[in-house]
């Protein structure tokens, strides 16, 4: 990844009559970055995505692409854009093959020994028409067009909904090519552990406004290591332990325990551990799934208290 910016967004809003479905959105994607773009069904992603790929107009604040106006200079951005919504709608009479070139035709683009290479690691019917195809068939032909692209910033919107485990790491496997490539990739979705394997900078969103963007590291100090310990002498201390959560002893004993522990106490709670004759320790950083419910969870304690 490096310091130049292929798509950023300040202040974006937009409102569709008295409803704001984006506050306040500020996004930057640089050369060779994954940047994913989550938080559930309703907090904005597809709207931001709308306004990025010129389809409606901001409200307010701005966005930009390759330092163009999305909105005014659509037509020059989307020469090197390429993008695949959650839903694929497609010609119900063409067949997907009719339906790749045409997606490519359209895009300046061509059929490629690519393209034939995606086509068989997708294991798609290209003969069969369009309106025969399952929901997953459909994503895997907007994959194999935006794929086969050679272009700067792809742009995926919930892209492997329908899509089984198989074709999901060979989506997967696509992105890290596109990122080694120098390419940028904004991936929107709701399924959290696609989001962990394979972004650089996470953007959570939550109705309508971005709670937090950095590094799924350097969010990970916001929550709790999960810790399974079994040591030689009991552990009943670690009732009165500072730092320790939902503990649980698995033996009578109390000489095996499962608890999550706050990491700025993990150094007191390792030397307490240590003189109890550590025998086994399994130690699991937080998921993004577990940051997720944290900036729920926080959000929805603010409101309560409001």
């Amino acid at each position: 990844m490096n310091d130049e910016i292929i798509l950023e967004t300040k202040n974006l809003k937009k409102s569709f009559g008295k409803f704001q479905a984006l506050r306040n959105i500020n996004l930057r994607l640089h050369k060779g970055e994954v940047l994913g773009f989550i938080g559930p069904n309703g907090a904005g992603k597809s709207t931001t995505i709308r306004v990025i790929l010129g389809l409606i107009k901001a409200t307010g604040g701005s966005a930009a692409a390759f330092g163009k106006d999305v909105w005014k200079d659509s037509v020059t951005v989307h020469k090197n854009l390429s993008y695949v919504p959650g839903d694929v709608y497609l010609w119900p009479n063409l067949t997907g093959g009719q339906t790749i070139d045409l997606l490519l035709h359209m895009s300046g683009q061509k059929h490629t020994a690519k393209t034939d290479k995606l086509i068989n690691e997708f294991k798609l019917d290209t003969s069969k028409k369009n309106r025969t195809y399952s929901k997953g068939n459909r994503q895997k032909v907007a994959l194999i067009a935006a794929f086969s692209t050679d272009v700067s910033l792809y742009i995926f919107d919930e892209p492997t909904s329908g899509l089984d485990p198989l074709n999901e790491v060979i989506f997967q496997h696509h992105i890290a090519e596109l990122k080694k490539n120098g390419k940028s990739i904004l991936l929107s979705s709701h399924i959290l552990s696609e989001v962990e394997k394979m972004c650089d900078t996470i953007v959570i969103i939550r109705e309508g406004n971005v709670i937090e963007t950095g590094s799924l590291e350097s969010m990970q100090h916001l929550t709790r290591n999960t810790m399974i310990i079994r040591t030689k002498e009991p552990l009943d201390e670690l009732q009165r332990t500072k730092g320790i959560h939902q503990l649980k002893f698995t033996n009578p004993s109390k000489t095996a325990a499962e608890f999550s522990a706050d990491l700025n106490q993990i150094g007191n709670i390792m030397n307490l551990l240590s003189a109890k004759f550590i025998l086994q320790l399994k130690t699991t950083p937080p998921t993004l799934e577990d940051l997720f419910l944290h900036y729920y969870q926080s959000a929805d304690e603010q409101k309560g208290g409001e």
